[in-house]
């Protein structure tokens, strides 16, 4: 049963680095700073949302720990305290959202937000079947590196829908973190599937170099090469 949940205009937010959450993502933390434990405790008192923002490290010598102007809402969907104060938890993503205004920082960061709507950007038809390029190209890449299906993998193939398939993608299977929030930061629906999917050529392109490269030799003999 869907619940509709009201976004404030307000809310805590962790300033990470590395780190580009993404809407119907899964992120699991791990709570230990007496700054988030209380972050933390105020929002299960309250809603159970808190935003996570990535670390602009561009702006580092002008600002405390500056976040990127776009970020992601989520909500605590399990949470688990441990003996020591700290907790492990599990956020959901819900939604982007700008950073219009730092408010505060103690007893921890609060900032405005602004709820970002995507845009399609193109025909439902279109973005559908580059909804099905990218799949194929994900795939082609996991074959090519040698990994197994895993859950994940499984539970892709079942999302249909564009814009949930692609922020799914980025999250989880893209390591590049600069493009991921670049990803993060496209309201554009086709132009971000777009990105993901020149993202995904290349990496498709990169396995083959290596597979032609590497010859017949074993991956633990690349070296002898």
């Amino acid at each position: 049963m869907e619940i509709e949940i009201s976004l404030p205009d307000e809310v805590a937010v962790m300033t990470l680095p590395g780190v580009a959450f993404f809407p119907q993502a899964l992120l699991p933390l791990h709570i230990f700073e007496p700054r988030y434990r209380q972050m933390l405790r105020d929002a299960l008192d309250t809603h159970r949302l808190f935003a996570v923002a990535g670390l602009d490290t561009k702006r580092m010598a002008s600002a405390f720990e500056p976040p990127y102007r776009v970020a992601t809402v989520g909500i605590v969907r399990a949470c688990q305290g441990r003996e020591d104060g700290t907790s492990n938890l599990l956020l959901q993503g819900l939604t982007r959202v700008e950073v219009a205004a730092i408010l505060g920082e103690e007893p921890y960061r609060r900032i405005k937000i602004r709820a970002l709507s995507s845009d399609p950007g193109a025909e439902p038809e279109e973005n559908v079947r580059l909804r099905a390029r990218l799949s194929r190209l994900l795939s082609t890449r996991l074959r090519l590196s040698g990994e197994g299906v895993d859950h994940l993998t499984k539970f892709l193939r079942t999302v249909e829908d564009p814009e949930t398939f692609a922020d799914l993608a980025a999250f989880n299977l893209c390591g590049d973190a600069r493009l991921k929030q670049k990803l993060l930061e496209t309201l554009n629906v086709h132009e971000r599937i777009s990105l993901l999917c020149d993202w995904a050529r290349r990496e498709v392109d990169s396995l083959r170099l290596r597979k032609t490269l590497q010859g017949d030799l074993a991956d633990e003999d690349v070296s002898n090469n």
